[in-house]
């Protein structure tokens, strides 16, 4: 397989899409939060003194899916049309948090998804910190993707959920 950001001398290049066909693409991707079961009943009761950890998480994860072209070497400036974060919880000690990206481009929006889901659990670790630094955020991975000339990706495993 072809590694597409690395030219025929292995330096490091952005991929021209210039040539590509616009399609809708979509990406699913999906982190956890591991925390104390009491932390978890305070991020969900809103006790936290920082305040609401689930809304600063979720405008969090929207502005760095915006500014992932920012944030990671190489990535294209996407013209996104839709973010969406959702947290659900096992009502013990993890957080889960799902980012749905859509837009209509020449390539994927497979990283806006990741880090999406990667500043969102980083933003509940800092509202949380005071009161459980032992916190662990795991399992950020891809869920899905689809459109584009690579076809759909569908994560087929299981998630330590």
């Amino acid at each position: 397989m072809e590694l597409t950001h690395l030219d025929e001398n292995g330096s490091a290049r952005m991929v021209d899409v210039g040539g590509k066909e616009i399609t809708e693409r979509t990406a699913r991707a999906f982190a956890c939060v591991h925390m104390q079961p009491g932390t978890l009943q305070t991020l969900l009761q809103n006790g936290l003194k920082k305040g609401d950890a689930l809304a600063a998480a979720r405008i969090a994860g929207i502005m760095a899916a915006k500014r992932t072209f920012e944030l990671i070497p190489l990535c294209h400036n996407i013209p996104i049309e839709s973010v969406k974060i959702d947290f659900e919880n096992d009502g013990r000690e993890r957080l889960f948090i799902t980012s749905t990206l859509r837009c209509s481009y020449k390539t994927g929006i497979e990283m806006e998804a990741l880090t999406a889901v990667s500043v969102a659990a980083l933003t509940v670790y800092d509202m949380c910190k005071a009161i459980d630094r032992g916190m662990t955020v795991e399992e950020i991975r891809l869920l899905e993707k689809s459109g584009g000339k690579s076809g759909d990706y569908r994560y087929e495993g299981q998630l330590r959920t």
